[in-house]
């Protein structure tokens, strides 16, 4: 069965990340953050989710999946927020999913 957790923010998940670095398969997935109703304010994050969920339905057991909110789109748009400055993530963008310690990532 895959693990899953859920933060919010950036100090969140790169806590999350280096609690989970050891996992066989570490997924990481970037999203807008939703409101009261459970929507996130980005339609592709919300068009992603259900693609996701199957995706997860073939993963490795041991895997560990972190669901990320990235703030709401003010914060996100900011080209200084953490997200996008740090050195080793460089979002560009959401939604954006990550298997974790491959050769595309290093680990924050």
């Amino acid at each position: 069965m895959v693990k899953r957790i859920s933060v919010e923010g950036y100090e969140a998940v790169k806590k999350a990340i280096d609690e989970n670095s050891k996992a066989n398969s570490l997924f990481v997935l970037f999203c807008g953050s939703k409101d009261d109703k459970g929507q996130s304010w980005c339609p592709d994050c919300v068009s992603a989710e259900p693609v996701i969920e199957e995706g997860l339905k073939i993963a490795p057991e041991d895997s560990v999946f972190i669901y990320c909110s990235v703030g709401d789109r003010t914060y996100w748009k900011n080209p200084n927020n953490e997200f996008r400055k740090d050195e080793k993530l460089r979002l560009t963008g959401v939604p954006i999913l990550i298997k974790w310690n491959t050769i595309m990532k290093e680990e924050c």
